[in-house]
């Protein structure tokens, strides 16, 4: 397999389901060119986003296969969907997920020790599982939260960059000093690390980050995007979308994946805000104001394109503080 690069706004894709609590294909195709068409660099499949832990195997490895379908090479498509405990399983399920010819499977680092024994165990499980997949086939990491966030240590991180086998970590230790290390630490090797959190993501582009992979690719992807390709040629203005981006990141609180449902279905992408994750009851979950919150979440999304498109075509006015 050609190796593509796997860097950038990495979506961390959303699962749509129907009001009978199916997998949606009709909304996750239009997800996809939503995604595309709002300049996403990579596609992460079967991620926590996606419900993962709340999927079956053949949802998981059927999810994968669709979206590599659909996405048809516009994008590079990375996916895990290992969630069991034990070895057997993990492989089992790692090669259903491989088969979908996905561009990268991403192992994630608390599957690896999922008794939080250390690194002996974390090393044992990694050397196991590597033995049998295919040695063709580029990984990844996740620091996936769920069901425990489990950080990798200097020596582990040196471990697998530099087996050559994998190309990139989406890092969750929310800690920009640490992103910048972790950046130096696997300097000349293929893997690249890539930043989840939102509060930071500006940041942590400017120290190493090699782009960002939060949860907000579902709100407004093309803006992180602006933020990353134009960080060093409109500092400013950059600096000023990044105040923009973290004071809309709280919304996340409203109760995520399905806050992103709801914006979603009113940009006409899905059909219904159903998950499997948590109970949401849209009536109940807004009756503090929360809907018109996502309807100026999005309004405000909309004004912030336009003033950097109007930067794009040589508006000097709207850089940096506006001067209104």
């Amino acid at each position: 397999m050609t190796r593509k690069s796997i860097e950038g706004i990495i979506a961390v894709m959303l699962t749509p389901f129907t009001a009978g609590g199916a997998i949606d294909h009709a909304s996750l195709e239009r997800l996809i060119d939503w995604y595309v068409a709002h300049q996403v660099d990579v596609l992460f499949a079967v991620c926590q986003s996606s419900e993962v832990f709340f999927l079956s195997l053949q949802e998981r490895a059927d999810l994968a296969r669709f979206v590599v379908e659909k996405t048809a090479g516009r994008r590079p498509v990375v996916a895990s969907g290992h969630v069991s405990d034990d070895r057997a399983g993990q492989l089992e399920e790692l090669q259903a997920v491989a088969e979908s010819g996905c561009d990268a499977l991403i192992l994630i680092t608390n599957r690896l020790d999922p008794k939080n024994e250390g690194e002996a165990a974390f090393r044992a499980n990694l050397d196991w599982l590597l033995a049998r997949l295919p040695a063709s086939l580029p990984l990844g990491l996740y620091e996936c939260p769920a069901p425990y966030r489990r950080l990798l240590s200097d020596s582990e991180l040196s471990y697998c960059a530099g087996s050559g086998r994998f190309v990139v970590m989406k890092d969750v230790c929310c800690d920009l000093a640490r992103v910048a290390h972790r950046a130096r630490l696997v300097a000349g090797t293929p893997l690249a690390i890539v930043n989840a959190n939102g509060t930071i993501a500006y940041e942590a582009m400017r120290v190493g980050s090699k782009g960002y992979s939060g949860v907000f690719t579902n709100i407004h992807p093309d803006l992180y995007a602006w933020m990353y390709r134009h960080r060093d040629t409109h500092p400013e203005m950059a600096a000023e979308l990044s105040e923009f981006l973290v004071l809309c990141s709280v919304a996340e609180l409203m109760g995520y994946p399905a806050m992103a449902k709801v914006a979603l279905r009113k940009m006409g992408v899905f059909e219904t805000i159903a998950c499997r994750s948590l109970d949401y009851d849209y009536d109940k979950q807004f009756w503090w104001g929360g809907a018109p919150i996502v309807d100026k979440l999005l309004a405000a999304s909309e004004r912030m394109r336009r003033r950097l498109a109007a930067i794009e075509a040589g508006d000097t006015n709207q850089s940096g503080t506006d001067k209104k």
